[in-house]
């Protein structure tokens, strides 16, 4: 299919058909093609939790609100975002760009490039990234207005702005899992709609990981598993040329 066939292909497939299992190994094969999304500063602050156990179904139906896309589902998949990790994502993209940068750097050039790779990764990056109790990101958001006095400066540099950025990350790579996964003729719908903690309790993850959204799949069950036809608002009132 075609990019616009996929994306006329999916929908947030509300009933699966419990009669057609789809193949763990497919799934895994597209989760590992979401790790191409693009992602900020390619720190890749995600985690992407694979459920195939059908001990798990009655668990996790029950945190997703008893919704008829997880109860019917035959496998699901749990995008995390893990923002405590930063400084090990950093540490290993810093590590790839050092040897990315000896083997296609002009040789004249190889000495700054690794410098400001390590500015980047090894003091800015674990900077906007940090957290303590809001402070840290006060503390950033000072900077940059004074910074923002004289020249351009990226003002979204709180603790809750960081964390949004990391969700956007995990978002765009939860938009290309279901892209493959249309393109193996399996479908998905993405949820928001769950209780955190009890998820969390549920897979043993660490307080500091965040649930971006859960994504159950399966095939869907004919025309009864989308409802009806899809709604967009007009393309005009969205679309803004200047």
């Amino acid at each position: 299919m075609s990019l616009k066939d996929l994306l006329e292909y999916r929908r947030s497939v509300r009933i699966y058909d419990s009669e057609k299992p789809i193949d763990a190994d497919k799934v895994k094969d597209c989760l590992e093609q979401a790790t191409l999304a693009p992602n900020s500063s390619n720190l890749q602050l995600w985690e992407f939790i694979h459920i195939t156990d059908k001990n798990y179904k009655d668990a996790i139906t029950d945190a997703c609100l008893g919704q008829t896309a997880a109860s019917t589902a035959d496998q699901w998949v749990v995008f995390v975002t893990r923002q405590d990790l930063h400084r090990t994502r950093a540490q290993f993209v810093l590590n790839f760009e050092k040897g990315n940068i000896d083997r296609n750097s002009p040789a004249a050039r190889k000495a700054k490039r690794i410098a400001v790779r390590e500015t980047y990764y090894g003091k800015l990056m674990p900077f906007l990234y940090s957290r303590c109790f809001r402070l840290m990101g006060v503390f950033r958001w000072l900077v940059v207005t004074v910074m923002g006095w004289f020249r351009p400066v990226v003002r979204e540099v709180t603790e809750t702005h960081m964390r949004g950025v990391a969700h956007k990350s995990c978002a765009l790579a939860a938009q290309t899992f279901m892209l493959a996964m249309a393109e193996k003729g399996y479908d998905t719908c993405p949820m928001e709609g769950f209780d955190s903690r009890r998820v969390k309790r549920l897979l043993n993850l660490p307080n500091s990981a965040k649930i971006n959204m859960i994504i159950s799949c399966g095939i869907r069950k004919g025309n009864e598993g989308i409802w009806g036809e899809r709604c967009r608002v007009p393309f005009e009132e969205v679309y803004k040329r200047v």
